[in-house]
Order: structure tokens, then sequence, then C-alpha cells
């Protein structure tokens, strides 16, 4: 097994690795513990989505960023896939969580020039085939890039509850996760915004744009939802049976 901490002994090309951060509350998910936590299919919903990270043979390790003190991972830590390392650095903000993921990478020796693919804990319905996708496509990019569909619905702005106005869909992308970015890149891109709490970082993407770069849209999947609302258990769970 390669080690995570050294996951390239012959110097070739950059490995992949993955993030996942895990210490938000999931306000919305109406549940009674934080949503990536909830029971799913027999199983949380965060290991659902580890496990999807683990069938994809290039991302050589995982990273999962919970709370100092998180009382749920003890329960599970026998289930995690192998070369899965668990740090309580969970931050106030999704940002900051992340930023302190790749600080944990890149201090356990991982170099600045692998990749590192961040994926919402509660985007358990990931297919390993559109991770591919998103790698292969990557890999000789310069920049890096980001799972995405092109905005199916037609999109209204609103004032006051009523319609404005009718917003020109052609250009409009919904983004998703995995992002893969190069590990230097995205930390020097999310520290930039450290000092003022990370404001106006949704996603890597956005950070990487502050930076002044263009990320690569990969067509992802309609199924690659992320679970945000009560409905959506209902269907993540039944994708899942499905699938098994």
């Amino acid at each position: 097994m390669t080690d995570p901490a050294h996951p390239n002994p012959d110097h070739g090309s950059p490995a992949c690795h993955a993030v996942l951060p895990c210490a938000g509350s999931g306000s919305r998910a109406g549940t009674a513990i934080p949503k990536q936590y909830q029971m799913l299919a027999g199983q949380p919903l965060v290991l659902h989505t580890l496990q999807a990270l683990a069938r994809v043979d290039r991302i050589s390790s995982r990273v999962v960023v919970v709370q100092p003190g998180d009382a749920f991972w003890p329960g599970w830590s026998g289930t995690l896939p192998a070369r899965t390392e668990v740090v309580e650095r969970g931050a106030a903000t999704r940002a900051g969580s992340v930023f302190n993921g790749l600080l944990a990478l890149r201090e356990r020796g991982v170099p600045d020039t692998d990749w590192v693919l961040v994926h919402d804990a509660a985007r358990c319905l990931v297919e390993p085939s559109a991770i591919d996708a998103l790698i292969d496509a990557c890999l000789p990019d310069a920049v890096g890039g980001l799972l995405a569909l092109p905005l199916p619905d037609t999109l209204k702005a609103s004032v006051g509850g009523r319609v404005s106005a009718t917003v020109d869909r052609s250009d409009k992308w919904l983004a998703q996760t995995p992002q893969m970015f190069r590990l230097g890149a995205l930390i020097d891109a999310l520290q930039a915004r450290q000092a003022d709490g990370f404001a106006g970082i949704t996603d890597e993407a956005s950070a990487m744009e502050q930076a002044g770069h263009h990320p690569l849209l990969v067509p992802g999947s309609a199924r690659n939802i992320k679970i945000t609302y009560p409905e959506d258990f209902a269907l993540a769970e039944a994708v899942l049976r499905s699938r098994s």
C-alpha cells in the first residue's frame, strides 16, 4: 500500500488526494444531528460519500475535516475506507475547514504540486465515473476545474417576491463537487482571503477565481445532488438502495 504521506515515491506524475469538509451543522436539513451523520440506507450519509471516493483508484488518500471534539466519529472509525485520515480542525466556515484540511495534507508531506479534490460530505450520490472524468479533464490543465451542470431551467430575478426579469441562462452553470486544484495554488488562493474570514468564498473555484484563475467546467450529473432539505434524504435513500 502506498504511504499517504509519500504517495508518489518515484516522483513521477503528481498524485490526487481528497479533502472532505465535514464540520457543518446542516441546519436546513431538519435533522436532530448534523446531516452528514444522519443514517441513510443503513449507515451515516458521510460514509456513503467516502465509499464513493474510495472507489476511485487514482485518489491516493482522503482527509476528513471534523469539528474539534466531534462525538460522532469514534463510533464509525472502524468502518472508514483505507488511507482515510480524520483531522479535528473544523472551522466556523466551510472555506476555513477546507483550508485546514489542505494544510494537514501539506504538513504530512504532500507536495504542493499534487492535486486535491475537495468534495461536499453531503454529496453522497456522486458517481466514480464522474470523478474519473473530472480527473481526466484536469490533469493536463494548468488551473484545474470542477464538476458542474449547465443550468437546465428558466432563471428568474425577483424584487419583493415578484419576478423582475428573466435572466439569460445560456452561460450559467450549477457548481458541484468535487473541485480539483493543485494543493499549493488552492492554499494560496484561500490564504489570501483568510484575514477577512474568507468573505465571498462559497466554493474552491470562487477562491481560485478571486486569485485571477479561470477554472475548467467539466459536465457533471444531475444525480450528484447535495443533500440539503428533508425531502432529499428519501430521494438519496431510494437511489442508494437501487444501486445496491
